[in-house]
């Protein structure tokens, strides 16, 4: 128990004002969480956004040079968030299921690759295997939405999107930095998402849409794994 709470200590220590760095060999990436699946990665002085959501104050933050959007539920693709922060050469990219909605779009499917800025980005499958709103259905079904991958600088940053503890997840290599979901009925229980992590062994993970779930609980299923957990304020 003193290794748990231990970790837990060193992840809040680690927070920079304003955010996280992260080294890289193209420099440093700075790490914002946002709002509960939103995240802002600055790169190079760009601003890279990963499902910016409406319920977020971006007053302070900076206009989007490129948004991630991984689904289509409203917490993820919503177009009042995207209207808020887009500039008129700000890119796109999601799954063809949001393509429907939001305009001037780059579609990724799973498993695809594109380049922007010189950063790859690569789209991971991000579905539910048994949890849907009845039986028969699921919150998310395989194919429709993205989870990403971003390699910078030699560094690979994963943002799960929402998903189950899914074998795409399980069988991710060399990520260094990872956000990783957790929240019932939607995606998983903290104790799943634990299991995921310790599968792929990041080196770091973010807990982020994790609204009514116990960190305590996922820091605890990784244990002597010999990942740096980052608790950081979501909510």
């Amino acid at each position: 128990m003193r290794t748990f709470f231990l970790l837990l200590v060193i992840g809040s220590l680690m927070a920079a004002p304003g955010g996280d760095m992260v080294s890289t060999s193209a420099g440093n990436v700075k790490i914002t969480p946002v709002l509960h699946g939103t995240v802002l990665i600055e790169i190079e002085d760009r601003a890279w956004y990963v499902d910016p959501w409406s319920r977020a104050d971006y007053s302070s933050l900076p206009k989007a040079d490129v948004i991630l959007i991984t689904d289509i539920h409203g917490d993820h693709m919503d177009p009042k968030a995207i209207a808020a922060i887009r500039k008129a050469d700000t890119r796109i990219v999601g799954p063809a299921a949001v393509a429907k909605t939001v305009t001037e779009i780059k579609i990724l499917a799973n498993g695809e690759t594109t380049e922007l800025h010189g950063v790859e980005i690569e789209a991971i499958p991000m579905y539910n295997v048994q949890r849907g709103p009845a039986p028969g259905k699921l919150f998310h079904d395989k194919g429709r939405g993205n989870g990403y991958v971003l390699t910078v600088g030699g560094k690979r940053f994963y943002f799960s999107g929402d998903t189950e503890g899914v074998a795409e997840m399980r069988n991710l290599k060399n990520i260094d930095v990872a956000f990783v979901c957790m929240n019932l009925p939607y995606t998983m229980p903290p104790e799943e998402a634990a299991d995921a992590v310790k599968a792929f062994k990041p080196k770091v993970v973010y807990p982020y849409h994790y609204r009514g779930s116990d960190l305590k609980v996922f820091a605890a299923g990784l244990e002597g794994q010999g990942v740096e957990i980052r608790e950081r304020k979501w909510y």
